[in-house]
């Protein structure tokens, strides 16, 4: 089971597909069909007890509180970054 999940997640960040993404449309249906199917499979595979468990701590992590000043922090950090790139641009 692990390995078979292991597989469907090395498979979809590997940059080596079975069909090479320069052929025109085989080449990303092969993402588009192995990659779902996988994980359906790996989903089908597990036992409840263990799906359950896993789907009870997502929803006690989206619980929790966030913080808005971090967020804050990384809105100004983009929009800093944003407009010295538009200011470097515009000095060319």
């Amino acid at each position: 089971m692990r390995l078979l999940a292991l597989a469907v997640a090395a498979y979809a960040l590997s940059p080596i597909d079975l069909i090479p993404d320069a052929i025109p449309v085989l080449g990303l249906l092969d993402d588009l069909l192995i990659v779902p199917l996988g994980l359906m499979l790996v989903l089908r595979l597990l036992p409840p007890a263990v799906l359950a468990d896993a789907r009870a701590q997502a929803a006690a992590t989206l619980a929790r509180p966030r913080s808005l000043v971090a967020a804050a922090v990384f809105v100004a950090l983009w929009l800093a970054s944003a407009a010295t790139l538009l200011w470097w641009w515009l000095q060319r």
